[in-house]
């Protein structure tokens, strides 16, 4: 199985994904690696990212991903997956994917992020995720909202409680090996 844990930036993505990475002992990695330098110097300079930005890192994303399933690979992944058709690239296709997507109200957002010490995005550009964020929608395939509101072990727990059933029904989906961080550059 893959893990997509979505949401947007401050939602707890990278804390949750390794935490769960950790106790499924599955391995991780955080999309931002993902990023071209040309996006993170975007973004470091308070310019938001457009589509075509985008679309080359969620490919990149997505060929991640499959080589894991080809492998036979379960792993944990962030991405802020904001809009309907970045998920369907993630998602379409690829039957071992599930994503779980995070919320939380604007002002815990904020204060996650003012908080956040030596990453590329800025708070000023938590309203732009905000105005561009479409919420999955119940008919979207394998998304399930969760919020990320409670401490992280218990937005993981969460989880867990819904992905186990999942995992109960591919056998060893969660027993693949791997629990390494992933450091993609």
């Amino acid at each position: 199985m893959i893990l997509i844990v979505a949401g947007v930036s401050g939602s707890g993505k990278s804390t949750v994904g390794a935490m769960l990475a950790g106790r499924l002992q599955w391995r991780f990695a955080d999309a931002d690696n993902f990023h071209p330098a040309a996006n993170i110097a975007k973004m470091r300079a308070g310019i938001p990212l457009t589509d075509a930005d985008r679309w080359p890192w969620l490919q990149a994303i997505a060929a991640w991903m499959d080589e894991r399933i080809a492998a036979g690979k379960s792993a944990v992944i962030t991405c802020s997956a904001l809009k309907r058709s970045y998920r369907d690239v993630l998602l379409d296709g690829r039957p071992a994917a599930r994503m779980v997507f995070l919320t939380a109200d604007r002002d815990q957002l904020a204060r996650r992020l003012t908080a956040r010490q030596g990453h590329f995005f800025p708070e000023q550009l938590l309203g732009t995720q905000l105005e561009a964020v479409e919420v999955p929608q119940p008919d979207e395939r394998a998304v399930t909202v969760v919020s990320s509101a409670e401490s992280p072990e218990d937005t993981a727990e969460a989880i867990l409680a819904i992905i186990r059933p999942a995992e109960d029904a591919h056998p060893g989906a969660g027993r693949a090996t791997g629990g390494d961080d992933e450091a993609h550059a």
